[in-house]
Order: structure tokens, then C-alpha cells, then sequence
């Protein structure tokens, strides 16, 4: 992988990409990590033939911290990769909170650069539990115990938070030198952007950005998710994205793109194939 701070629009954007001929993939990772949580679909998809581009959200990894963090402004760094490199005929696969900016990303921009979506342990349709969304799984006291959590102990909530990450039920799926690798890629976290991104994913609502989505679209998702319950996202999406794959990770907890790596991986390069 080539690495470099993207110097388009949105100078200080660390991007990593693998270059080549082949159909460009797009990997969004989720909260509070980076990138480099993507370790386990870089290799697979480039040994696939793919062009593979990774970049750390504003504010996380190696990327500068930014001047909001809505998703307007986060979906806005998405369209400036995406034009700055000139992908064509890409693939967004957004992780978690990474799934909000491939939702609001078609809504804002359209489908002209893009060839297929995936949604994997993804936070749309909307996580609000409110009277209007009474499935939405965060409840505003959950919502709020995570920011007042980093506001109190930033490493103590990191260090509960990727257990609970990586858990189904009260099994944790990884080793624990994998949990430590993660907990290293949250401390890297800047703390505005780490509040800033807990408010956008907790309280955007998907639910009209995901009727835009007209091309191929696949949502994977743990049925053991503890983060980002099924029932309460991925299983909406999918009814919500006419024509979508469903691929459903038995046992998978939040994390499944590392607990399940595997699976993920022939699932995720399966879904390419079309």
C-alpha cells in the first residue's frame, strides 16, 4: 500500500492506496479505530485483483482533526477521496459508523463513480431510540453514559468498550492480543473527534438517504452484535435497500471483520464477483 496525506481538498487526510488497474475498493472503518483495523480485507482483496483504498476518518489514525464532525462533512471527505484518486466503478464497504457515510455519500452524491455498497455491522438506519424510530437500539441514556465515559476515563471506557466490541454474549471472539491492537488504534483518537463522531453516528438519521441506493448493495452483520444490535440496524437496511444481499455471521459480534475474518472476507469477495 501507498501511503500519503491526501493533498486534494481536504489536505491532512491520511490515505492509503494500493494503486493498480483492477476495481477500486473503498474501506470506511469504524469507531473509534482507523484504517489500519481493515488489516484482515487488505491482503484477500488486493490477491483478488482489487485496487484497495483506505483512509482514517478526520480526526482518527493518522488524519488531522477537522472542523466538524457531522456527516455532511464526513460523507464531503469521502467525495474528495473518491475524486482526488478519480475512482470509477468503486465499491464502498462502510464499517459501523462507516456505513453512515456510504448512506449519506449516495443521498448527497449520487452513484455516478460507484459500482455496488456494502453495509457491514453497520449503524443505519437510525440508532435513536425516539418515538418515531421505537427500534432504533441506543437509548438517549446509553447515548449519553458513552460521552460522559470518555469525558471521565478515556482509557478505562476504550478498554470496555472493545471488549464489548469483540464479544458475543459474555465470550470474547478475538485473542487478547488482538483487543490490545485495537485499543491501540482508539487511543490514537482525537478526543473532539472521538465526541463529535459518538453524536453524529448516535443521532443521524438514515432512514431518507437509504431509499437513493439503486445499485448492488450487500449488508453483512453478527447476529451476536452487542454494539450494533441486527435487529435494530442491519435487518432494517436490508428491507429499507431494495434488492440487497443479507449475509448473516452466526455468533458474529460487532467486530466480525476480525472474529469472523474468514467468513467476512469469502462473503465480502463473493458480493465483489457481480
Amino acid at each position: 500500500m501507498t501511503e500519503r496525506e491526501q493533498q486534494g481538498r481536504h489536505p491532512g487526510l491520511h490515505v492509503a492506496d494500493s494503486g493498480g488497474d483492477g476495481r477500486p475498493v473503498v474501506l470506511i472503518h469504524g469507531w473509534p479505530l482507523s484504517g489500519e483495523s481493515w488489516s484482515e480485507q487488505i491482503t484477500p482483496l488486493r490477491d483478488a485483483g482489487h485496487r484497495v483504498v483506505v483512509y482514517d476518518r478526520r480526526g482518527f489514525g493518522r488524519s488531522d482533526p477537522g472542523d466538524g464532525y457531522d456527516y455532511d462533512k464526513l460523507a464531503g471527505d469521502l467525495d474528495n477521496v473518491l475524486t482526488d484518486l478519480d475512482l470509477r466503478e468503486a465499491t464502498l464497504v462502510g464499517f459501523s459508523m462507516g456505513g453512515g457515510e456510504v448512506a449519506r455519500y449516495v443521498s448527497a452524491y449520487g452513484e455516478d463513480r460507484l459500482h455496488s455498497v456494502v453495509f457491514a455491522a453497520a449503524v443505519p438506519p437510525y440508532l435513536a431510540k425516539t418515538d418515531d424510530n421505537p427500534d432504533g437500539p441506543l437509548d438517549e441514556e446509553t447515548a449519553n453514559g458513552m460521552a460522559q465515559g470518555l469525558r471521565d476515563d478515556r482509557d478505562a471506557f476504550f478498554d470496555q468498550f472493545m471488549t464489548q466490541f469483540f464479544s458475543a454474549g459474555d465470550e470474547l471472539m478475538v485473542s487478547e492480543e488482538r483487543r490490545q491492537q485495537a485499543l491501540m488504534l482508539c487511543r490514537q483518537s482525537d478526543q473532539d473527534a472521538a465526541l463529535g463522531c459518538t453524536e453524529a453516528f448516535g443521532t443521524t438519521d438514515f432512514r431518507r438517504d437509504l431509499p437513493a441506493i439503486t445499485l448492488p448493495t450487500l449488508v453483512i452483520h453478527g447476529d451476536a452484535d452487542g454494539i450494533v444490535p441486527f435487529e435494530g440496524s442491519g435487518a432494517l437496511t436490508h428491507r429499507a435497500v431494495e434488492n440487497s444481499d443479507l449475509h448473516v455471521i452466526d455468533g458474529g459480534p460487532h467486530g466480525i471483520n476480525v472474529s469472523h475474518a474468514e467468513e467476512f472476507n469469502r462473503a465480502l469477495l463473493e458480493f465483489l464477483e457481480r
